[in-house]
């Protein structure tokens, strides 16, 4: 400490006042070896350790075709034989907060299986970097356009971002990046996309992170489109800024070139070799080098790329979508075929699409539901368009955190639960149900077993917060509302058993009680929401389907689907013969103000306007769902949905197919799921049981 005694003794004074010490006091109070350094309120090197086990929604893998050239005879043993993938990597969507993924990545048993394959090679990240962005996007509801509003869990996310300014951004990115630093490979590499909004932060938390003399570049990437402002020179270019974990940095050369231009190849190749060949020929350290046209050149760090046009068939609607030639830049300048790669601000799935092209592993993560529903239909069709051509590519899966993150949040911790001590559980239930119903504006009620609230004179019952709302749980609350002759009860739960309604509300019917099942949404968890009357509890989806079995094999049949989504059901239109677009209760209304008066038109004509993809699993419970804790493997009591068949509309293609092709039915009796996912990301399942001998 470089303090004289006359220091010391003003420094005492002013705590004594409680005035603020001067910041040229820093350097010699702390010892340091950083003379520059990003500081902000709240600065902390901690960062999450915990580890949350990945759950398996989904497993989807487009069939090759056995025999033909898309499955080398060397690979067989790696598909069944429907041209499946049953071994090695398969790669990752991972829905969910990345900083829980990235510690659950960087702590857990996954980790193990990221090292087999070498490591993480690259991380590729563009996060929202723009403080006026939001997660509204335009959504074709048949003919209509309607803006999807964010919901109140990405509206937290942007507060957390946001919400003290640059403060909460840094805070934000700072402790991410340096999960990712962990993650990395030792020779691996880091872009980090941004523009001027953020770049001289970012700069300096890199710096700080994974040092100076770790840099890589400062690359420029320059694009001609948007507009032209009028009173300083137009913004046109974004930076990345690239750093290695290590000395050992791997750079692939021959990957990055990229081919000349042909006025450079007018202008600089005018000689010609022995063969005849055009050519450079330049004398070099003592010796004449020969150059070729065809051998591209290793380019400058300001890359001129242009943004996908409106006609590109790469092109997905989504936002913040990035174009394929930068991020095939990156990969192959970075990377080589079999390595992986990770985006954990995935968006619409750039670096996976372009990764699963160039023959690399993958991993990608994102907060929004819709951006992996728009990342699994385009890799979907990646998959498509390589069995057409004869090439081989990989299955990947939808995982989450599921219910483990909902015990993070609630602070549960899984030792206490597993030792049963009832005291600790006991008032973790009591503090969920209270959070709950303070959500659903429903008042406590004592003396019931099951139920928990009453609403409006309707009771409220609420499900296990580990766990999907069973069958068994629904008949206990039906059979307690029998005993007390009660008519009328909602049922709130994060998940639902699959199949379980609309069965189970016919048969409430029958026995004369109303019975409404309600999805618990994961905003309960921010008070600023609850507090501002942010969250909405929807009903469950319906799902009706009919199938047709002849000569063993089945089709499905989607035959109805039912929302009801509210959003901006009390807006009208504030100016005369303008127009707005509402939900009400799953319907798309037009409000138009004709010469002063209010007047609806129900847009949705049909319910086939609110899918945008539907799938299904031909043998739905043949792969159970295995999570690893420790070394331990451990069925958690459910099965992952093989993705068999699936039609989902595209930009281009906006057609649905509702009936699927025949599939070979082997069993005599099956359980056959069927998956929706409708226009807002939102995926609802049913499950029917078929018996070849039943019809």
């Amino acid at each position: 400490m470089k303090l004289t005694d006359n220091e010391k003794r003003e420094i005492v004074q002013m705590i004594e006042d409680n005035e603020s010490i001067p910041d040229d006091y820093r350097f010699k109070l702390f010892d340091s070896n950083r003379k520059v350094e990003l500081i902000w309120d709240g600065k902390t090197n901690e960062k999450s350790n915990v580890v949350l086990p990945f759950q398996t929604i989904e497993c989807i893998d487009e069939p090759r075709r056995t025999g033909t050239t898309s499955i080398r005879q060397s690979d067989l043993f790696n598909y069944d034989k429907r041209g499946r993938q049953i071994k090695g990597w398969s790669n990752k969507l991972i829905w969910g907060d990345n900083k829980l993924i990235l510690s659950s990545l960087k702590n857990g048993p996954l980790r193990q299986e990221i090292e087999k394959q070498g490591g993480i090679k690259l991380i590729y990240i563009d996060p929202p970097f723009d403080v006026g962005a939001d997660f509204s996007m335009n959504i074709e509801v048949g003919d209509e356009s309607i803006t999807k509003k964010s919901n109140v869990l990405e509206e937290i996310a942007y507060r957390d971002t946001w919400g003290n300014g640059s403060d909460s951004f840094i805070a934000m990115i700072y402790e991410r990046l340096s999960l990712m630093r962990d993650l990395l490979a030792d020779d691996g590499t880091i872009y980090v996309h941004c523009d001027w909004r953020v770049s001289a932060y970012i700069r300096l938390i890199l710096d700080e992170l994974f040092g100076k003399d770790n840099f890589r570049n400062e690359i420029i990437w320059y694009y001609s489109t948007l507009g032209r402002p009028d009173d300083r020179f137009a913004l046109k270019h974004d930076s990345l800024f690239v750093y290695g974990k290590s000395k050992n940095t791997f750079f692939n050369k021959e990957g990055a070139k990229v081919p000349y231009s042909d006025e450079y190849i007018k202008s600089h190749f005018r000689d010609v070799d022995d063969e005849g060949r055009r050519c450079r020929k330049r004398f070099d350290a003592g010796k004449w080098r020969i150059y070729y046209p065809d051998a591209g050149m290793i380019p400058n760090d300001v890359w001129e790329i242009p943004y996908e046009n409106s006609m590109s068939k790469n092109r997905v609607n989504y936002p913040t979508q990035k174009p394929e030639q930068l991020l095939e830049r990156i990969i192959k300048s970075t990377t080589v075929e079999g390595d992986l790669v990770a985006d954990f601000f995935c968006g619409s799935g750039t670096t996976m699409a372009v990764a699963e092209k160039l023959g690399r592993k993958w991993i990608g993560a994102d907060l929004g539901k819709f951006a992996i529903h728009t990342t699994r239909k385009r890799m979907i069709k990646i998959q498509r368009e390589l069995k057409e051509s004869g090439k081989d590519y990989r299955a990947f899966e939808i995982l989450n955190l599921g219910k483990y993150e909902r015990q993070y949040y609630m602070n549960i911790d899984s030792a206490l639960l597993d030792e049963n001590q009832e005291q600790v559980v006991s008032q973790k239930e009591r503090e969920f149900n209270s959070l709950i119903l303070s959500a659903y504006k429903a008042e406590p009620i004592s003396g019931f077993n099951t139920l928990k609230g009453n609403k409006l004179g309707r009771f409220v019952s609420i499900g296990p917060i580990d766990m999907p709302v069973s069958r068994l749980f629904v008949e206990e609350v039906l059979n307690e509302c029998i005993e007390k002759q009660l008519t009328k009860v909602d049922i709130l739960g994060f998940e639902f058993e699959m199949g379980l309604s609309p069965d189970i509300q016919d048969h409430a019917k029958e026995i004369g009680i109303d019975l409404n099942l309600k999805y618990i949404p994961k905003e309960v968890f921010d008070k600023r929401a609850v507090d501002k009357d942010q969250v909405k509890f929807y009903d469950v989806s319906y799902i009706d389907v009919d199938y047709e079995l002849k000569d063993d094999k089945i089709s499905i049949e989607l035959t109805d689907f039912a929302v009801f989504y509210n959003q901006d059901e009390n807006k009208v239109p504030t100016r005369k013969n303008s127009s707005v677009l509402i939900i009400r209760n799953g319907n798309l209304i037009k409000v138009k103000n004709v010469e002063g008066v209010n007047k609806e038109e129900t847009i949705t004509e049909s319910w086939t306007d609110w899918i945008d993809y539907w799938s299904i699993d031909f043998d739905y419970e043949s792969k159970k769902e295995i999570i690893r804790e420790g070394d331990e493997e451990i069925w958690t009591g459910k099965y992952v949905f093989e993705n068999e068949w699936q039609s989902f509309r595209t930009r281009n293609d906006r057609t649905l197919l509702l009936k699927s092709p025949p599939y070979p039915m082997e069993k005599r009796k099956t359980k056959i799921a069927v998956k929706v996912v409708d226009i807002f990301g939102n995926d609802t399942m049913k499950i029917i049981e078929v018996d070849k001998g039943g019809k």
